[in-house]
């Protein structure tokens, strides 16, 4: 019989825990066994998974755009749930769907600090710990935006180009320290994705999603578990998954 990890060995960090992916992530690991801390911004929302999740769940109020605020937060973590040997780099954002010419530079800033900063930090304060134990596995969420650009895409897909090609230049860095690298890669997934890109407005976030079977935040947090829980010999470099629904842009082609 083919033997995959038990969850009840790993201890998980999950950033960006307080919806979507993150939350779904968070939950399908604790309720498996594994001892889960979950970051993000609003507290609120962390009480309430722990509330749900009861002991194999910690909540840690932090933005992990801020180095020095994370590192301390993490050192504070419980030693049942330290130190890590899954670390899910999930927080993440869209912001916008204008053309580069007419996009906010303050969207923009606030992706890169996000996307790309907020996961150096996260891997940075990680890593070590996991490289001199010989265990672990970092996975990230990516975005099949990191491959196939699309009008209004600019700087998201940029950052998620950046996420792809850094996963990859980590699995060369780690080889033989036993650490695993994954970059998992969604295409549309309904969550608050959509929301959070339209600045709130839930009738152009509905609309996204109209007339579509989309992925769920579960399905993506099954192939996390799936990744992390293969045996330690076999290392998913990437999982790129769309909507059944969904397929490949056309060319945008500008007729005069």
């Amino acid at each position: 019989m083919y033997q995959m990890l038990d969850p009840a060995t790993l201890r998980v960090l999950v950033t960006g825990a307080t919806s979507g992916i993150g939350a779904a992530t968070a939950r399908r690991f604790a309720l498996a066994g594994a001892h889960v801390v979950g970051t993000g911004r609003r507290a609120d929302r962390l009480i309430a998974l722990r509330d749900e999740l009861g002991s194999h769940f910690h909540p840690l109020e932090v933005d992990v755009r801020d180095n020095d605020a994370l590192v301390a937060a993490l050192a504070g973590v419980p030693e049942a749930f330290a130190p890590f040997n899954v670390v899910f780099a999930n927080a993440g954002l869209a912001l916008g769907l204008e053309p580069a010419q007419a996009a906010s530079l303050k969207d923009w800033d606030d992706m890169v600090e996000t996307n790309i900063k907020g996961l150096l930090y996260t891997i940075r304060a990680t890593l070590p710990a996991m490289v001199e134990a010989k265990e672990g596995h970092v996975l990230f969420t990516g975005s099949v935006a990191g491959d196939y650009p699309y009008p209004g895409g600019n700087t998201y897909g940029a950052t998620k180009a950046f996420v792809k090609q850094f996963a990859l230049n980590l699995i060369a860095d780690v080889a033989g320290t036993g650490v695993r690298v994954t970059n998992i890669e969604p295409g549309m997934v309904e969550t608050e994705f959509s929301l959070v890109r339209f600045h709130g407005d839930a009738a152009k976030s509905e609309n996204v999603y109209a007339g579509t079977e989309a992925m769920t935040a579960e399905d993506i947090a099954e192939q996390v578990f799936f990744a992390s829980t293969l045996p330690r010999r076999v290392n998913i470099n990437r999982i790129q998954a769309f909507a059944t629904c969904q397929s490949f842009s056309p060319f945008k082609v500008s007729r005069g």
